[in-house]
């Protein structure tokens, strides 16, 4: 089995990079962008590379499906670079490829407002995908950079579906009939995306889960085989969204960036603004196993859990990181 997380964002070091094999996790897509501009974006790239020529032992750059079994193979961990907003591509469609060519493979078409592409799930309105968002996901198609619509609102995302040539993926979220948050997906968008051949990562965010900090690995693990039901095994995997050590100024640069000189809560409050505690059973990289061990328990069968635990992703990542076959 490749064990699979789609969607981190840790205050990374060595610790984080240990436990990371300690838990056996194979590959790891990480944030490296959500307010940054393209240059800004490449400092965080040159901080990665630093990591990897620290740390060979245990993390590489991985940008193929192969890498994953390459990492499995070579006891390592393969990191994925992702973008959660649109910004580092700028108003200039050329980067796109560039930011493919810098090893991007997943970029969110909004982070919660709206964006030159489509429209953030807390606007009061959606219009929609943009003009420039119709011709940024076809070079996105082009070049292998997967649309990513987890922080997008309903309308928007079901267009993206549908505009794309290639299936689109929700990397880090829940399903909204489980615990309602503007976060969370609906039914009609988790049909859509698994009709599609989309895939949809399961968020760990104490504030997408019902019972937030307090959720039981059972309630988990029940709502991915209700998930299943409604849009299948083979479109479902692991997107954690683990902030693991992050100071709560992070969060505020996550939530206001500089779109506003005004404090944004998000899905927090005034009066719990920061990082909420993690559920018990999952805190950090080495407890994938306790998941595993809850699909088992609640009648998924070894090869099931495995897809859901990465196989599935890796299949996608196999199919639509590359450039578009003509």
């Amino acid at each position: 089995m490749h064990l699979i997380d789609n969607l981190q964002y840790a205050n990374w070091s060595e610790k984080i990079f240990r436990q990371m094999r300690e838990g056996n996790v194979d590959a790891v897509h990480v944030t490296i962008a959500y307010h940054e501009n393209f240059r800004e974006m490449v400092a965080n790239v040159e901080k990665w590379n630093l990591w990897f020529e620290r740390f060979p032992e245990l993390i590489f750059h991985g940008k193929t499906g192969d890498d994953v079994r390459r990492a499995k193979t070579e006891n390592r961990t393969a990191i994925f670079f992702g973008f959660q907003n649109p910004s580092p591509i700028e108003d200039d469609i050329g980067l796109v490829e560039i930011c493919h060519m810098l090893g991007a493979r997943f970029m969110q078409l909004t982070y919660n407002n709206q964006s030159l592409l489509a429209t953030g799930c807390y606007e009061d309105e959606d219009t929609g995908i943009t003009r420039m968002g119709r011709q940024v996901i076809k070079e996105m198609n082009r070049v292998g950079l997967v649309v990513d619509m987890s922080h997008s609102a309903e309308r928007s995302t079901l267009d993206a579906i549908a505009v794309s040539e290639r299936p689109i993926a929700i990397t880090h979220a829940n399903p909204d009939f489980w615990h309602s948050a503007k976060r969370n997906k609906s039914d009609n968008v988790l049909r859509a995306l698994g009709e599609s051949g989309g895939m949809l990562g399961f968020s760990l965010y104490p504030h997408h889960l019902k019972d937030k900090s307090n959720c039981t690995l059972d309630s988990f693990c029940d709502m991915i085989a209700q998930t299943a039901d409604l849009m299948g095994i083979d479109n479902i995997g692991l997107g954690s969204d683990l902030c693991q050590d992050q100071p709560d100024s992070v969060v505020e640069w996550m939530r206001v960036g500089r779109w506003t000189k005004e404090i944004d809560y998000g899905e927090g409050s005034a009066s719990n603004a920061g990082f909420p505690p993690m559920p018990n059973w999952f805190e950090d990289n080495r407890h994938f196993g306790n998941i595993e061990a809850g699909l088992i328990a609640r009648g998924f069968s070894a090869t099931e859990t495995a897809a859901i635990m990465g196989e599935n992703w890796l299949r996608f990542y196999d199919n639509n990181f590359g450039a578009l076959r003509v």
